[in-house]
């Protein structure tokens, strides 16, 4: 691993923690690599059912680490978007296991689009969010012009990208962009139940309705209808779906293995 990533797992939730506080989590090659080492191994081990992905300190992340971007001994910007980002949000996207970030302060430039490339975003009433690419006349990378024009819509999506302006959390769930804002003093305990929550359902259900999401993006009607056929029959054939009816018809909580 690396000092920059630290990677906890507790009771199914596996806990991925960006930690680079004194830099506000800003990503160097690194640290983008430990991600992705991190990541990988949490989709491998079974017994990490949920990850949550949050970061130490007063930020969430700040996305990238300019010095480095600037370095003429460092990686060129191409190399940056596609060995750092890229496999990042591919990963959080292909695992399919229920992926929660956690954005315990500002997420600003690609730290705001890895946040908003998970399946469920909690923010601390305190964070904000910023696609702050346009104020070094950069785009928004880390699938940002993906994701926010699905999210909030591409009017709404446009004057944040070009204007750069701090979104509150209010404000991003108040606009569809992110599941939850909570009071900081909560922030914490909503997160742990979350997850926890997530880890102890049917885990393999989960994944599968991920990778409907997933195409759904790029499917017709017809295209969805079918893949949603082909799904419901490996659901149905899993051991959590009979885990789940045995315990409906006996009347007990279930006991799933997300298998």
């Amino acid at each position: 691993m690396s000092e920059f990533i630290t990677s906890t797992l507790e009771n199914g939730v596996q806990t991925i923690t960006l930690n680079r506080a004194d830099k506000f989590n800003s990503f160097i090659r690194e640290m983008a690599f430990a991600f992705q080492a991190a990541l990988r191994s949490a989709e491998e081990n079974k017994d990490a059912r949920a990850i949550v992905i949050i970061g130490t300190g007063k930020a969430f992340c700040a996305g990238q680490d300019l010095s480095e971007a600037i370095d003429p001994n460092g990686p060129e910007l191409t190399k940056i978007v596609s060995e750092h980002y890229n496999p990042i949000i591919e990963l959080i996207r292909v695992i399919e296991k229920p992926i929660v970030a956690a954005v315990n302060g500002v997420a600003a430039g690609a730290g705001a689009n890895i946040a908003l490339a998970c399946d469920i975003v909690i923010a601390k009433e305190s964070a904000s969010f910023i696609q702050a690419f346009s104020k070094i006349g950069l785009i928004p990378d880390s699938a940002g012009t993906y994701f926010l024009p699905r999210l909030v819509g591409m009017q709404k999506a446009s004057a944040l990208m070009m204007l750069g302006d701090k979104v509150s959390s209010a404000e991003a769930e108040q606009m569809g962009m992110i599941y939850k804002a909570v009071a900081d003093e909560e922030f914490e305990a909503l997160v742990s139940k979350t997850a926890s929550k997530l880890a102890q359902m049917p885990t393999k259900g989960l994944g599968l309705t991920k990778r409907a999401l997933n195409e759904s993006y790029k499917n017709s009607l017809d295209q969805q209808l079918a893949l949603e056929d082909k799904l419901q029959t490996e659901a149905g054939h899993s051991y959590d779906y009979q885990e789940g009816v045995n315990a409906f018809l006996e009347k007990r909580k279930p006991l799933f293995k997300g298998e």
